[in-house]
């Protein structure tokens, strides 16, 4: 059958031909999944791919979104063998200069997570970067840095070599066929309707560039993504410009520039983007089209190119090119399975990086599709990480405009976006708001992160040192340790299991036992086949056939999917969202028992109410459940209060708290005291590519009985093999000294991993945090290990000794929570 006929049915259908679409139809037939029937509304490329500017810069944030780009240089350069058609692919370099001495700390940091990930990297001063880019100014600089291994690639080149592989090996493409349906039946994708006839199918994924949205609201699939007007300009041949010239990026100007035929494309992301129209108004047909030019918009950007590069002043322009592009809440790309609808996938929304990550992030959708589920942490990219309430036009339409100039903003520790905000809100919001709170947000939820005193202005003063909030979080610190402290929790995610087969469904789904009395209240891991976790949880017995679990606000859409996809066959168990029914308050510390116990009748001591169980007490007028538990390391409570009585509890525990000198304890404080108890958080010390052995957490695994459960095989071998990393906490040993996450660990000298997460803790008098430690050599990380080792971080540029240590560093035998 040619490409010209359209099919009765295929095995999977992949919506649109573009660089992602065709990337992931070659990588599905590089895995043997052959009948891939591919449709593109227009002539492939035609969309958004064919002006992509084609730069490939590989060094990513995290280590699994640099690997990723990385695999898109070598398959991009083995292309032309293949299929005899090039993606003109060139490795040229890449510098990025800093005019600003809070740019080189970042440019800094840049190169230390180069050196974790074993990416080459230098640094350079002005003159240097002159040597490499002849053509800048540099008496305003401070600094650069040259990535060697950066490149560029020709978009539309690329597609059709990728088209071509794909076709090789027997996949279908059709040009001119457009979707104008997707056909379900029992919650499962069955196939898609187009103006030339239906298909059958048993795998549909949406990679639609800027119309992504739109299709998947065909299937009633939610995909947050919204159209941005995006600039270039090409110039006339420059003296001095040739084919080898590296990528240069002047993220303090908004700007990058690209050689193109001895002239320079002049790109950029300034910090107040145009949105485009609504998702559902993009015009049809709209193939290898422009906007309006709109020099006024692009002057911000002209400006900082003409002050980088002197002699565009007497350089000519051939064209300004307006291409709108699509992006997302976070700047994140959007990758996997719909939550929604079975078989459904998505790879879209990719935020000005489609070129560079086409390659990696096909071959991992491709994978995800041939082996359900995930082969590698994808979590930051995963479209679980949304829920319905990001699909809201006219919020997208807001906050796109912020999001498309976070390129080239500096990444702040802690930065929080300001636009389409206030958003989700606590019954207790504005009491927060009255008591001088900042927030920041989390799956949408208006979060305390800290409060100012009376008369101060709660805001942040970013930089990359101690931030100016740092004194009244240090105060929530010291009285959570000292007094009490009540924090607003009220964005946990919150679901009931229940049925009579929720018990052996748990156990199932958890790591640890879930054979538990009525009242006890678990800390368990959820693991994926390959024994990483998929989230940690705690799990509270209220019924003999009803159990509440409590997770974190960023996976509430991801933890209900993967639950529900993961429920043994048969059980008479339903999965119940309570999330926005519950407010939680936690009421932390020494005094805790003394407050609550002005307010309630309840025996609160020891034997009648021990750590790790759950009871409804009465608490002034109104009737909670009160779970003793810590995230903090202190006595304490959480308790879950009807959203309706809310305000009344929260205006009661701080009335009777005054005498116990109650404070109110933003998320700030939170992240210290839990770093100084050791405590792990899902998407830093636990992910999909992390297991407990590494994490230290086999105390929260059932190993020791019979109990099968989710991923125990991969655990047991990985228990057996023994860890080659290990979570470890550690202590700055320099008082000055700031850290956020993300930074170099070394020992002996040595490239050892990453901090995952860090923190000032006011109990320490230091930084504190936590960190996967990994040997180069492949020794087993154990205690003994850990020990002989020295160690280092690297904070901007600057080395500080740090002590590591496998036990929490406040209070390691737990008498404090007791």
């Amino acid at each position: 059958m040619s490409d010209n006929t359209l099919p009765s049915r295929a095995r999977v259908v992949v919506i649109g031909g573009g660089v992602i679409g065709t990337s992931v139809a070659y990588h599905l037939t590089k895995l043997g999944i052959t009948d891939v029937l591919l449709l593109e509304q227009g002539q492939l490329s035609c969309g958004t791919t064919w002006h992509a500017a084609g730069l490939v810069g590989q060094l990513r944030a995290s280590e699994s979104g640099t690997r990723l780009v990385q695999y898109s240089t070598e398959l991009y350069r083995e292309l032309e063998a293949e299929t005899g058609l090039t993606a003109g692919y060139k490795q040229c370099g890449g510098v990025t200069v800093a005019r600003t001495e809070d740019r080189m700390i970042q440019l800094r940091r840049t190169a230390a997570n180069a050196a974790a990930f074993d990416l080459e990297c230098e640094l350079l001063t002005p003159l240097e970067a002159l040597e490499h880019y002849p053509v800048i100014r540099i008496d305003d600089l401070v600094g650069a840095i040259w990535l060697p291994a950066d490149g560029k690639a020709n978009p539309s080149d690329l597609t059709q070599a990728l088209a071509k592989g794909a076709r090789m090996r027997g996949a279908r493409i059709m040009e001119r066929t457009r979707v104008v349906g997707v056909n379900t039946e029992g919650g499962r994708v069955t196939g898609v309707r187009t103006d030339l006839g239906d298909v059958e199918a048993e795998i549909v994924v949406n990679c639609a560039g800027q119309w992504a949205k739109q299709i998947g609201s065909l299937a009633g699939v939610n995909v947050p993504l919204h159209s941005a007007e995006h600039f270039y300009v090409v110039t006339e041949p420059i003296v001095g410009v040739h084919p080898d010239m590296p990528i240069l990026r002047d993220p303090d100007g908004y700007t990058y520039f690209k050689e193109e035929v001895g002239g320079l494309v002049i790109g950029g992301f300034e910090p107040e983007a145009k949105p485009w129209v609504s998702p559902d108004a993009i015009p049809y047909p709209f193939e290898f089209q422009l906007l309006e030019e709109d020099w006024e918009h692009f002057q911000i950007l002209m400006d900082n190119a003409l002050l980088r590069i002197p002699v565009l002043e007497e350089t000519g322009l051939k064209k300004l090119y307006n291409g709108p592009e699509s992006f997302t809440p976070d700047n994140q790309f959007i990758l996997g399975e719909a939550p929604e609808v079975a078989n459904f996938f998505v790879a879209a929304g990719f935020n000005s990086v489609g070129i560079a990550s086409a390659g990696g992030a096909g071959r991992a959708l491709a994978e995800w599709i041939s082996n359900g589920s995930p082969t590698t942490d994808l979590t930051s990219v995963d479209v679980r990480r949304f829920a319905p309430f990001n699909g809201n036009t006219r919020w997208l339409h807001d906050r796109v405009s912020e999001v498309l100039g976070l390129h080239y903003e500096i990444p702040w520790p802690n930065r929080e976006m300001t636009t389409a905000r206030p958003f989700r809100r606590s019954p207790v919001h504005h009491l927060l708001v009255a008591a001088n709170a900042n927030f920041g947000s989390r799956m949408g939820w208006e979060r305390a992160n800290f409060f100012a005193p009376e008369g101060v202005e709660p805001t942040i003063e970013y930089s990359w040192g101690k931030q100016n909030w740092l004194p009244y979080s240090a105060a929530e610190q010291v009285a959570t340790r000292t007094a009490v402290a009540v924090f607003d929790q009220t964005s946990f995610s919150k679901y009931l299991v229940a049925g009579p087969d929720a018990e052996a469904a748990l156990q199932w789904l958890c790591t640890a036992d879930m054979a538990v009395d009525v009242g006890s209240c678990v800390y368990t891991g959820m693991l994926n086949d390959r024994g990483c976790y998929e989230s940690d949880v705690t799990v509270t017995r209220t019924a003999d056939d009803e159990f509440l679990i409590v997770s974190s606000a960023a996976t509430t859409e991801r933890d209900k999917d993967h639950i529900a996809r993961n429920l043994p066959a048969g059980a008479r168990a339903q999965l119940v969202d309570v999330t926005s029914s519950l407010a939680v308050f936690g009421v932390m510390g020494p005094r805790s028992r003394d407050l609550l116990a002005t307010l309630t009748d309840a025996d609160l001591g020891d034997e009648a109410f021990p750590f790790g169980t759950s009871q409804r007490i009465s608490l002034g007028y109104s009737t909670v459940r009160a779970t003793r538990i810590t995230y903090v390391g202190e006595l304490g409570w959480e308790l879950y209060v009807p959203s309706e009585f809310a305000v009344g509890v929260y205006e009661d525990l701080m009335a009777a708290g005054a005498e116990f000198g109650v404070v109110r304890g933003g998320y700030y404080a939170i992240e210290s005291l839990r770093l100084e108890k050791g405590y792990r958080a899902f998407g830093r010390e636990l992910t999909p590519g992390d297991n407990p052995v590494e994490a230290g957490l086999l105390f929260a695994c059932k190993l020791a009985t019979d109990v099968d459960f989710l991923g125990r095989a991969a655990l047991e071998k990985a228990k057996a093999d023994g860890p080659r990393r290990r979570v470890v906490g550690f202590r700055v040993d320099a008082p000055d000294a700031m850290l956020w996450g993300g930074e170099l660990i070394l020992r002996n000298g040595e490239v050892a991993g990453q901090v995952t997460s860090a923190a000032w803790a006011e109990t320490t008098g230091a930084c504190v945090g936590l960190a996967y430690v990994r040997s180069g050599d492949q020794e087993k990380v154990d205690a003994t290990w850990v020990d002989a080792g020295v160690y280092q971080v690297n904070v901007g540029g600057v080395l500080h000794p740090v002590a590591v240590s496998l036990k929490p560093l406040y209070d390691p035998s737990n008498t404090r929570i007791r």
